[in-house]
């Protein structure tokens, strides 16, 4: 309790501060001792805490009190500076005690993880390819920002931070969950570096993770329905027409979302209904590199022209079919993450359809739904797969090409009927 009994001479001197703090002693009490303008000096009797300094002042009639630190860091001269610091402010109508506190708040929201995050990206993002960039920072966005963002980086422990990557390996996503941990990891190094926490729970938590085991296979849906559903949200997707289109055009081309994001006008022949895949743009396997001369041929189907002239007088005074939303000119290919973007943003997560799972899709469909229509060499030359049979791989991918238009244009009319919602071919769920 404070003890008023004993009055001490405004204002205080440094002498009487040493006074005050050896009467609280003797007594075994504390003293509250004012030094006018609303600033105090209390000494308390406790060996083990300090004696502090204390600011009183009124807004809109309430009483408050701030804290000016503690004796002898702040010396007499020291707080009586403060006071007169947060007297002006009071006259110029500011609360010092609200101010403290959003300050206080303000420097939480800096030290909290997601700002530290996104400023490591910052800083790191001009080293890596766009795509590298844009996929590290979906992951953040995606998985770790809703759970920790918030947080204060030095409060966030190995169990917050392995209950994180448990989420993600819930979902069946082990390779992403590494991935994230190993992002988490350079994001609190670097918050160590820059002197905001103490510990890295990123490497703590490695040897925790399930480990990557088998083949890695690209997302994509596995019944019937659900593709319907897809073929459906693209139709109302209501991104950039340009994006738009491309999601249109994947599913009935099926090729790698990199030759899709590359293809030039140059590559296509409307007139001959033909689109030539370069095999530079191609992915480039091992096989493919000791036969550069190699090319993909792409039959296009009535619905795939229809695309190509929608958007031509958009984007065909440029290089590209699909450019960069960034690029006016249309010199720039779209981002590699700019179809798997508009997916996540049609509610479509990374365990359940990629850019790259359509040419699953109709690997299958086509077999499946086909019955039969279509030769396992003809789908798999169409696919552009490498060919390991020795006797397949005699016949360059450009054969086939007396039965392949047929089979896009049946492919894209079979599209067009899930889409509708009509009577399809039923077959069984994909494995």
């Amino acid at each position: 309790m404070v003890d008023k009994k004993k009055p001490y001479a405004k204002p205080l001197t440094p002498l009487t501060v040493k006074a005050i703090i050896k009467d609280a002693k003797t007594d075994g009490r504390v003293i509250k001792a004012p030094d006018g303008k609303g600033l105090y000096f209390i000494a308390d009797p406790d060996e083990g805490r300090s004696s502090w300094w204390r600011f009183d002042y009124r807004v809109a009639g309430k009483q408050k009190t701030l804290s000016l630190g503690t004796y002898p860091d702040i010396t007499l001269a020291d707080a009586r500076g403060k006071r007169d610091e947060l007297r002006k402010s009071l006259r110029q109508g500011i609360d010092p005690g609200a101010q403290r506190k959003a300050e206080k708040i303000a420097q939480t929201n800096r030290d909290s993880f997601e700002p530290i995050a996104r400023e490591w990206w910052e800083r790191h993002r001009n080293r890596w390819t766009q795509g590298h960039a844009e996929r590290t920072l979906l992951r953040l966005e995606t998985d770790v920002f809703p759970y920790i963002g918030a947080r204060p980086i030095n409060t966030i422990t190995a169990p917050d931070l392995l209950a994180v990557i448990r989420r993600i390996e819930a979902r069946g996503a082990i390779e992403t969950g590494h991935r994230t941990r190993q992002t988490c990891e350079a994001v609190f190094a670097y918050a160590i570096a820059t002197g905001r926490c103490d510990s890295n729970p990123g490497a703590a938590i490695k040897k925790a993770l399930q480990p990557i085991t088998g083949k890695k296979n690209f997302a994509r849906l596995k019944d019937v329905a659900e593709i319907a559903a897809l073929l459906r949200a693209i139709e109302d997707y209501s991104g950039t027409h340009v994006v738009r289109c491309a999601l249109r055009f994947a599913p009935l081309t099926f090729t790698r979302p990199g030759e899709i994001r590359q293809a030039e006008w140059t590559h296509i022949d409307l007139a001959k209904a033909l689109w030539t895949v370069p095999a530079d743009v191609k992915k480039q396997t091992a096989e493919r590199k000791r036969d550069a001369s190699k090319v993909h041929l792409v039959p296009l189907s009535r619905q795939a022209i229809a695309i190509l002239e929608e958007i031509k007088p958009l984007t065909g005074h440029g290089r590209y079919v699909f450019p960069s939303a960034r690029c006016p000119k249309g010199d720039r290919p779209m981002s590699n993450m700019a179809l798997l973007a508009a997916l996540r943003r049609m509610g479509y997560s990374k365990e359940e359809m990629t850019a790259h799972g359509f040419r699953g899709i109709a690997s299958t469909l086509l077999r499946e739904a086909g019955k039969g229509k279509f030769r396992h060499e003809v789908i798999e030359a169409q696919l552009a797969h490498a060919i390991r049979n020795s006797v397949e791989a005699a016949y360059n991918h450009a054969e086939y090409m007396d039965e392949r238009p047929a089979m896009m244009q049946w492919w894209a009319d079979y599209l067009d009927g899930l889409k509708v919602g009509a009577e399809v071919i039923p077959f069984r769920r994909m494995a």
